[in-house]
Parts: C-alpha cells; structure tokens; sequence
C-alpha cells in the first residue's frame, strides 16, 4: 500500500496522549533546569582522546581497497535497481527499487550512521564512479575547481529538499521509473559536480552523504574532530562528536529541510490532512500536490525561521543542537517502517517479489522506542546547547578565550572514510556573544522553549494525530 512515506506505512500507536505531551514538555525543561543551574563550564569543547579500537579494526578502516571494493559492489547494486526501476516489474510492491531508495537508504542510514558512523560516505558508489571516470578520461582527481568556501551545505540542502518533496508529495512517487529517474538525476549530477570540483564535493553537496555525517556526529565510534582529521578510529563521547561539528553555510538550511519534511510527513499522515487538503483543492481549484508543496516548503521556512528567531547571533554556533533533536524525531517517526518493511527491502535486493515478512513489531516495542527516541534527542539537545553557551562566555573555565574553537583545522582531507569536510575553519567570535554568567539562561530560553515546542509537536504527530 503507498502512503505518505515513498512506500510502505508506519504504525502510530494508542498512548496517552495527553500524558506523554506532559511528561514530554516537563522532562526538557527540567534537563534545562538542571544543566543550567550547575553546569558551570564547558565539558565538551576541547579535544580529549577516546579510546582506540584494536589495531585491526584501525587497519580495516584505514584500508582504501576496502573502502573501493565496498564502493564497487554499491555501484553494481545502484545499476542493478536503475535497471530494475526501468525494466522491472511496474507494481512499485513487486520491485526493489522503491524500498531500496525510501526504506533501505533513506531510513536505514539514521540508525546505521548514529551506530557506525558515516557509512553513506565508505560506501558511496558515487565516489567510486568519479574514481573510475577521473582514471578513464584521465581528468584531474582533486578537480578543476576549488569549492568555494561560500557554497558550504547549500547544494545538500538543495538535494535533500528536491529528495523530501518526492518521497512526501507526488502520487506517482512510488512508480519504479519515478524512482529510477531521481536515482539516475542524482546520480550524473553529484557525479559531475565531483568531476569538476573533486572529492570534496561529495561532503558538502552529496545529501545523502552530508545527511550520514551529520547523523554520525552523534556516533560513539569515530575520528577525533569533525571531519577529516587523521586520526585513530575510536570509541568517544557522543557530545565531542557533535560540539566538532564545524558551522558552515547552508547547515541551518540542512537541519531545517530534515526537520520540517519529518514534521510534514507526519501531518501529512493524518486524516485530518486527507480531509482539509481535498476540500482546499476542491474550493481552489489548486491541485493538492501543490497545495502540499506549499505546506512543506511553508513548514522548513518556519523551522529554519524560528531557530534563527531563537538564537539570534548564535544561530551559525548552535545550529548542530538541532542534530540529536532531528535524530530523536526521525528515529521515532521511522522505526515501525524500518522493522516492517526494512525486512522485505533487503529480500527484494535477491527477489524482487518477495512477500512481507513476518508481522507487525510489537506495539509495546514501538512505543518505548518513539517516546524514548524523541525524548533523548531533545535532552541531549539541551545539553549540547547549554555546553556550547558556557564555552562562549568568557567566564567560562575552558582554557580558551571566548570565541575560539579548539576544533582541528586540517585542510581538505584525505579520503579516510571519516566525517569529511572541505575544510574546518575556526569560529570566529560572534558579535555579542560575550555572555555574562547572569545571561547564560536568560540567552537559552527561547532555545529551550523553541525545543518544548518541537517535543510536544513530536509527540503529538505519534500519539494523537
């Protein structure tokens, strides 16, 4: 059955509603509470070493034939769904292509980026095209270009909001040769972008992969710094992972289009959306695909508007607080369609007209994972946010003064499988960001109340709507 999602559907469950929306809005307030009335100075901001995983592991990761005969074997299966989306069965439930792209790779990569890191970009078959293609037309590998500087996240931006619309708006979305036509678009245009600006073009244009790493800035298994340091793989702190995410134009934009088309999908789900959006188009005469189209861009300008109203000149330092925030929802929004569906998606690879498997996960299980995914990310937000001030304020007890990143600047890096980017500039400091130790949770408070207000949003669309 097609629905909102691409394909496939998601389970919402009978809670109650109204005390999981109490609960919910009490418990990131109370995280704020505690964290701001005794977390003095900044715990995550300066480097400190993980722990290394063994040397094997470190080899393996390190290896470039691993990471080029993974790349490969995706290229392969990336023809294999291209010729499936065109030449395969046309019912979307008897073809692999459309789990593969909405279930497989759209959902998959949160849980498997948040657990091992930044896998889009090891396996990324496109980085192996441009590898192959570089070699045969014996064109330059680093590219002709610089990526300017400017340019930061806004191509993945761009990406992601074109991959949002498909997956949410039109009702062909699901048709294999719809799919086949997006895999083949992104395919020769991330492609061409790299040929001509080379690898670090994936890292910030790729949004797929700047998706990956962004959820993998949360990951316990990493690199020292966000991205590209050459350091040991190692097991470390989730917040030192994220507060190394680098500010760069366009990562508002990113975090907006992620968590406005999640909030939309989960509007759009709902009866009343299925009444409201017919009876417009019926009183308008304006198809309900662009009355949806409008919605959904409506709903990214207002994340992206409402962060930049709450945060003020800190918007460009605080904006990957919005990561574990986007995570929780995500997670939560996805995790019955990943278990339902994720199962047959990875069947139809080897048959394309497998049956379903099994049944419907527990409710029970679904439950505890939604609430639980939605309430984490938002405290681990709040932390995260709070950390970031504190290292901010030239009272804070970092050993730097206010305004500096301690985060490495190592230039355009090598392609080591790590959280990449075509550079990590140092913050400069922020005009007015000099708080005071009596300003601290007075600056936070429309964060704080901005993300209550994303908590009972969350919680409402999976239990009441």
């Amino acid at each position: 059955m097609i629905l909102a999602h691409g394909i496939g559907g998601r389970a919402d469950l009978p809670l109650p509603g109204e005390l999981v929306l109490q609960a919910g809005g009490f418990v990131v307030l109370v995280s704020f509470l505690a964290v701001g009335l005794t977390w003095r100075r900044s715990r995550f901001h300066t480097a400190v070493p993980g722990r290394p995983l063994p040397a094997a592991v470190q080899r393996l990761a390190d290896s470039d034939r691993v990471r080029l005969g993974l790349r490969c074997l995706m290229l392969a299966l990336l023809a294999y769904l291209l010729a499936q989306a065109f030449g395969g069965a046309p019912d979307p439930d008897d073809n692999a292509a459309p789990r593969a792209l909405y279930v497989l790779l759209w959902v998959g990569i949160v849980p498997a980026s948040l657990l091992f890191g930044p896998v889009w970009r090891v396996l990324n078959p496109l980085r192996a095209l441009h590898r192959g293609l570089s070699t045969v037309l014996r064109l330059p590998p680093a590219g002709y270009r610089e990526l300017p500087p400017a340019l930061g996240y806004w191509p993945a931006a761009l990406g992601l909001t074109v991959f949002v619309w498909l997956e949410l708006v039109p009702g062909a979305r699901a048709d294999p040769p719809v799919v086949g036509g997006f895999m083949a678009g992104y395919a020769v245009l991330i492609t061409a972008g790299a040929l001509r600006y080379g690898p670090s073009w994936f890292d910030r244009a790729d949004p797929f992969e700047a998706y990956s790493s962004l959820v993998a800035a949360l990951s316990p298994v990493g690199r020292a710094g966000y991205p590209g340091d050459h350091h040991e793989v190692e097991l470390r702190n989730p917040f030192r992972g994220l507060n190394a995410v680098p500010p760069a134009p366009g990562l508002v934009a990113v975090l907006a289009v992620w968590w406005g088309s999640t909030v939309f999908d989960g509007v759009s789900g709902t009866p009343w959306w299925a009444t409201t959006s017919q009876v417009a188009a019926a009183a308008s005469g304006i198809p309900v695909e662009l009355i949806a189209t409008g919605v959904l861009a409506a709903l990214i300008a207002l994340v992206a508007g409402s962060y930049r109203l709450a945060t003020g000149a800190l918007a460009r330092e605080l904006v990957s607080t919005l990561i574990p925030i986007a995570v929780g929802y995500t997670i939560a929004h996805y995790a019955s369609l990943l278990l339902v569906e994720g199962p047959r998606g990875l069947a139809q690879l080897a048959d394309p007209s497998a049956p379903a498997l099994g049944g419907a996960p527990a409710p029970l299980l679904i439950a505890v994972i939604q609430v639980a995914a939605i309430l984490v990310g938002h405290v681990v937000g709040v932390i995260a946010a709070h950390d970031r001030v504190v290292a901010l304020s030239p009272t804070a007890d970092t050993g730097t003064p206010a305004g500096t990143d301690t985060r490495a600047d190592t230039g355009t890096p090598a392609d080591t499988g790590t959280l990449a980017d075509t550079a990590t500039p140092a913050a400069a400091p922020i005009e007015g960001s000099a708080l005071t130790e009596s300003r601290r949770l007075a600056d936070q408070v429309p964060l704080v109340l901005l993300m209550i207000v994303y908590t009972m949003i969350g919680l409402y669309l999976l239990v009441i709507a």
